[in-house]
């Protein structure tokens, strides 16, 4: 019995996964198995992984898609059958340098107080750019912060760094630590899964570490928010879930009151730029959440994106010349002139956009930046306002929305609290 099983989850990702079963096929350790998960999918995966690995490969084809988790705990409890004394967990879309493994167990071997240890995840698109290097929870803000993210590769990061999980693209975790802690949050299906996994693995008392001497490159294609509310609908309810379960009872008020908060702000600036399908997905998510409704999502909360340009397209409706004073703000007037640009070439008119250091002397159509309209003094409509969001105020209608938007804020609070403390107490 050889000491790893390397378990990679797929779905629908047969370019991806054929090529990360090859970079681990060439990993100086070779005291491992590979175990691929298929989640069903319908593009030809299965057929493919068969004919360029045979058996080199063990290969458990799902008959429905189980997600990330339930992908993963399927190999998982094979591995744990098996007798394998680690489990590498690997995410599809990731490439793995051929130390990357051996470096994981090595470190395991030789700390017998860490229970789990991480790659150092670089960005396949820009691999001098690290993705993280370990996940902190930062209870007071209730939300998650992965280390290093988007810092250039200098060689002055630690070699080991420790922190509350590590991500589960790259993770070599001990098989009695399983037996432990537990799987996987299956109910998951996606996301916040391998966070709540190395929580866990940190209350029952063994360190996660994260290695820079173990590389991988990870692609963020998955993420396509673009293209539905998919991802958007589970990073929130899971997220959410999460916090309702591990925030202690004197903090719980303050944590329902910071989610409500960010649901108000997400659901009102969405319905603002014209994105109601994202709106109804987060709301969707966070009734999930409260009731606890878990697993994979109906498909009818999930929408598809609409970016709508209709408000700016009237706006531009017969001029040639456009005028944007950037108020200090260069690099987000030199993205909305692009915005414009790209709108013109959709529509096939030509606008011809000017960027200004002054602010506009008299009334007139032009546009101006601003850090945020929700917190502007002139409603005057001399100017047209655009801040960082791509939100624009340029009518009696938007002025009444952003004057109203922080009593609105403070009545959503006050009718959900009450709903949402209550049902964050039935967890415990």
């Amino acid at each position: 019995m050889r000491k790893v099983a390397a378990v990679i989850c797929n779905y629908n990702k047969k370019d991806y996964v054929t090529e990360c079963i090859q970079s681990v096929t060439e990993s100086m350790f070779q005291d491992l198995d590979i175990v691929v998960v298929d989640n069903a999918s319908t593009d030809g995966s299965v057929q493919c992984i068969l004919e360029r690995f045979g058996n080199r490969v063990k290969l458990l084809v799902n008959e429905e898609n189980l997600g990330g988790s339930g992908g993963f705990n399927r190999g998982i409890r094979y591995a744990l059958e098996q007798g394998y004394e680690y489990i590498w967990c690997l995410d599809n879309d990731v490439l793995v340098d051929e130390h990357a493994v051996g470096e994981l167990y090595a470190f395991l071997e030789g700390h017998p107080e860490a229970g789990m240890a991480g790659s150092k995840v670089y960005h396949m698109e820009r691999p001098d750019y690290v993705q993280q290097f370990g996940i902190d929870i930062i209870w007071e803000e209730y939300c998650c912060e992965a280390k290093y993210s988007g810092q250039r590769e200098d060689g002055s990061m630690p070699d080991v760094v420790y922190s509350d999980a590590v991500a589960a693209c790259s993770v070599l975790v001990r098989a009695s630590v399983i037996r432990e802690i537990g799987l996987l949050p299956e109910e998951n299906f996606l996301y916040w899964d391998d966070t709540e996994w190395g929580l866990r693995c940190n209350l029952a008392g063994y360190k996660v570490a994260s290695l820079g001497s173990s590389k991988i490159l990870h692609s963020m294609g998955a993420k396509k928010e673009d293209v539905n509310t998919f991802p958007l609908y589970y990073a929130w309810r899971n997220w959410i879930r999460f916090f309702m379960k591990y925030t202690p009872k004197e903090k719980r008020e303050d944590m329902c009151t910071a989610f409500l908060e960010g649901l108000f702000d997400v659901v009102y600036n969405d319905l603002y730029l014209g994105e109601e399908n994202r709106a109804r997905t987060v709301m969707y998510a966070y009734d999930d959440a409260i009731h606890g409704r878990m697993g994979k999502a109906e498909g009818f909360k999930i929408f598809p994106v609409t970016h709508s340009e209709e408000k700016l397209i009237n706006l531009l409706k017969g001029k040639k010349a456009v005028k944007i004073y950037a108020n200090g703000l260069e690099s987000q007037a030199e993205e909305f002139a692009e915005r414009i640009r790209k709108l013109g070439e959709r529509t096939g008119d030509c606008f011809l956009p000017q960027i200004l250091e002054e602010s506009p002397s008299k009334a007139g159509d032009s546009f101006t930046m601003a850090q945020n309209i929700f917190s502007l003094e002139d409603f005057s409509l001399n100017t047209w306002y655009v801040d960082g969001e791509g939100r624009i105020l340029s009518s009696e209608e938007d002025i009444f929305l952003a004057i109203n938007r922080e009593y609105s804020r403070k009545m959503f609070v006050f009718s959900q609290i009450g709903l949402f403390l209550s049902f964050t107490d039935k967890i415990f």
